[in-house]
């Protein structure tokens, strides 16, 4: 793929608007060959403000092309977080001829008695080039709590009904529905159960396959907005179970993390891609709260992550969320060039090109000792990731990465500590504004922002004592 056309100061990969604020994905879904991502957006600043939901759609899940803004705030309030579905049966009764789109959503309106939170439905007969939005709207509301948001719908074949799940405060509520319209309480998730630190945020409930066996298995996932004192600002977290079509049990009390990472947050995954395909791709918001209105960039603000194939595997007793990048990925990349050297104390260096990076790194793990990576854009501006063998841990600093200022967060070292491994397996993703890693074949993974004012100019590899073979690929 050519580079010539891509502004330099934009990401190449990640998707962001071509202007004003972006924050949380809402909407994935596949209808008609074509993957629709919309997200929260104001059209009328590069700071969040009234919300809408704006539009863009890939046939790849990496070229995204942005529409017109899908819907605007009305006299039920701005729109603010939701799901899409493909009504194949048109139980909504919206469709005359074959199936449509349906847009799940939260109405949020603020009145001089309090913040009022409902869920309403906008409907799409072209392929979401245009949507209608239920004259019945709102279809579900709370008679008191003002956190109550972010409603996630998918089909539930055994039970013959459309499930909902709904922030609400400090759990996540479920509802059943035949069309859409009408919705039943079944039950509530979260008491005492995983991490309270913030408000509960953008669930999503999906069913996977144990890697290697035929085992089923839910995962639920809740995002954590920032609070007062927390030390990573907001986050996301999961849990595994079993769902019945009614309640959501979760294997464990504690939270595991998504991601350990400061920038991945409000990550939801695609509906009704086709069976044949059959993978389960999530794609996050790529900021924190924290700092997401300072971040410095120009004219447009917030990107996305890369999509991340989800899958599950058993390891150690624990069942864990595994993330890949997609196949996909690899049509961008021009050339490819094999790694299969010793890093020492001299260190080895890597040129690379403009524009993105892919980088995969295979050793063996020492018994001590540290591994320097170092992203260099120039002598005083650059990204180190580091792994510490002796406590199993991998530290990514980004404080002399370029502009750090806007927060005093930004600048602090994130941390992931990896269970005892013979083999280092390190994949990663280097962008304009960001670096994601996936560490032993993506059973780790750690998203973060950066802010350097030029090219990435070299890649450095150092172990502080000994040596390892290093074998890998760097695409560009």
């Amino acid at each position: 793929m050519s580079l010539t056309k891509v502004n330099p100061s934009r990401p190449y990969l990640h998707y962001a608007p071509e202007k004003n604020w972006m924050n949380d994905p809402n909407g994935l879904v596949f209808f008609n060959n074509e993957y629709h991502l919309f997200y929260q957006y104001h059209p009328n600043g590069t700071t969040w403000g009234p919300m809408h939901w704006g539009h863009a759609v890939s046939r790849n899940l990496i070229d995204w092309e942005e529409l017109p803004i899908a819907l605007y705030p009305d006299h039920h309030g701005t729109i603010f977080s939701g799901s899409a579905v493909v009504d194949w049966h048109n139980t909504t009764g919206f469709f005359n001829d074959g199936p449509g789109l349906v847009a799940i959503f939260t109405h949020h309106k603020e009145t001089d008695s309090g913040i009022v939170q409902s869920q309403s439905l906008a409907y799409s007969t072209d392929s979401g080039r245009t949507w209608i939005k239920y004259e019945g709207n709102p279809v579900l509301s709370h008679p008191s709590n003002p956190d109550f948001r972010d409603p996630k719908v998918f089909w539930h074949d055994e039970s013959d009904k459309w499930v909902m799940v709904l922030a609400t405060g400090q759990t996540i509520s479920i509802y059943s529905s035949q069309n859409l319209i009408s919705w039943v309480f079944e039950s509530e998730f979260g008491t005492n159960i995983g991490s309270h630190e913030g408000v509960w945020e953008c669930p999503d409930l999906f069913a996977l396959k144990i890697e290697g066996t035929q085992e089923v298995k839910w995962v639920m996932i809740v995002s954590i907005g920032d609070g007062d004192g927390l030390a990573y600002g907001s986050r996301t977290q999961y849990f595994t179970g079993w769902f019945d079509g009614k309640a959501f049990i979760s294997e464990h009390s504690e939270a595991k993390w998504l991601d350990d990472g400061r920038d991945q947050y409000a990550g939801v995954t695609f509906s009704d891609i086709p069976e044949e395909d059959n993978r389960r791709i999530l794609i996050g918001w790529m900021s924190n709260w924290r700092y997401a209105n300072q971040v410095p960039t120009e004219g447009w603000r917030s990107q996305m992550t890369l999509p991340r194939e989800l899958t599950l595997k058993e390891i150690e007793g624990n069942t864990k969320l595994i993330q890949h990048f997609p196949e996909e990925l690899d049509t961008w990349f021009n050339h490819t060039n094999q790694i299969e050297k010793t890093v020492g104390s001299s260190g080895l260096n890597i040129d690379v090109e403009k524009g993105p990076i892919y980088l995969a790194l295979n050793t063996q793990c020492p018994n001590s000792g540290e591994l320097q990576i170092s992203l260099n854009y120039s002598d005083q501006t650059y990204t180190v990731i580091q792994f510490n063998f002796n406590e199993q841990k991998l530290s990514l600093k980004r404080s002399k990465s370029g502009e750090v200022n806007f927060s005093e967060l930004f600048s602090k070292d994130q941390e992931l500590f990896f269970r005892d491994m013979t083999d280092l397996q390190l994949t990663m993703v280097i962008d304009t504004f960001s670096v994601e890693l996936l560490l032993n074949d993506g059973e780790y993974a750690l998203t973060s922002l950066q802010f350097p004012d030029e090219s990435l100019k070299n890649i450095s590899l150092r172990m502080d004592t000994g040596e390892v073979s290093m074998k890998g690929v760097i695409k560009q």
